[in-house]
């Protein structure tokens, strides 16, 4: 008789590193349900644009806010300068029904973004690599989405 434990050792094991990218895209939606995420500290001489994010109620940003985000982020982390400054330049974020407004919103949700993957680099002596960086931000739009529904 089989027992209730058999399909874990008939289960593929997950690599730790998978697992790891994976456990940091549901850390991160974690933090972005809230508004604004969580922030170490913010340095007014250098993040001081975002502080009105901070000193005055705003609301929770729209999914496409988020979605623009992730795609800065990605651009960002793959050093695709080209298209980042091409997007910003020309407002493309307009064109994908975002407002005038949703500007400051969508730079501090890409500074964080990427802010959270080259901290997590750091912290695992550069095992996490700008390629698995995507990854994540991958995993962390699929649950977003999740959410959304």
């Amino acid at each position: 008789m089989p027992s209730r434990w058999d399909y874990l050792f008939e289960a593929k094991p997950i690599p730790v590193m998978d697992h790891l990218l994976e456990e940091v895209a549901k850390l991160l939606a974690k933090d972005l349900s809230k508004w604004p995420p969580p922030v170490q500290e913010l340095d007014l001489d250098v993040g001081g644009t975002f502080a009105p994010l901070f000193l005055e109620p705003t609301p929770q940003p729209s999914p496409a806010v988020y979605d623009e985000a992730l795609r800065l982020s990605r651009w960002e982390l793959a050093r695709e300068f080209d298209a980042y400054d091409d997007y910003m330049r020309n407002k493309r974020y307009l064109e994908r029904g975002l407002a005038p407004t949703d500007r400051l919103t969508l730079l501090f949700l890409n500074r964080w973004l990427v802010e959270q993957m080259l901290g997590l680099g750091e912290a695992t002596e550069g095992r996490v690599k700008r390629p698995m960086m995507r990854q994540i931000l991958d995993k962390l739009e699929a649950r977003l989405r999740r959410v959304q529904l």
